[in-house]
């Protein structure tokens, strides 16, 4: 998958799984309801997500990539 601005989130869970490296790059942190996150993360592309983390867009979409190799290395 490439990851652009305009990825969804829930795209990048659904190809990667609730892997929390991923998760943790997004700055989508763990919640009480697993199915509450799912929700939100259909409505958040990258670019709003790192909008609302403060986090420069290229930075952003780095750390995703970075966890996405990591998690394909296990």
């Amino acid at each position: 998958m490439i990851i652009s601005p305009k990825t969804r989130v829930f795209d990048i869970l659904e190809e990667y799984g609730d892997i929390a490296s991923v998760m943790m790059a997004m700055g989508v942190e763990p919640v009480a309801k697993f199915s509450i996150r799912r929700f939100i993360t259909r409505f958040i592309n990258v670019r709003m997500a790192a909008f609302v983390h403060k986090v420069e867009l290229n930075e952003f979409i780095d750390k995703i990539n970075k966890a996405i190799e990591e998690k394909e290395q296990e």
